[in-house]
């Protein structure tokens, strides 16, 4: 992959796990009737988990490299 393409995928990791798995919380507040709570917490869990796709992705194959 050319270095445009890699920030593409990059960013496109990141902002589709906070996008998930904060929807996922907003879905738990609205279950449960609460205003906020665990779409904050989905949202950094889904950056946590986005850093850790692109680690997966991106930074073995730069380690393994060496």
């Amino acid at each position: 992959m050319t270095g445009l393409s890699t920030g593409f995928a990059i960013s496109v990791y990141m902002l589709s796990a906070v996008l998930v798995w904060g929807g996922i919380g907003y879905l738990i507040d609205r279950w449960m009737g609460i205003e906020g709570a665990f779409t904050a917490v989905g949202a950094v869990v889904g950056a946590g988990a986005g850093i850790y796709l692109v680690y997966l992705r991106y930074g073995r194959e730069h380690d393994e490299k060496r």
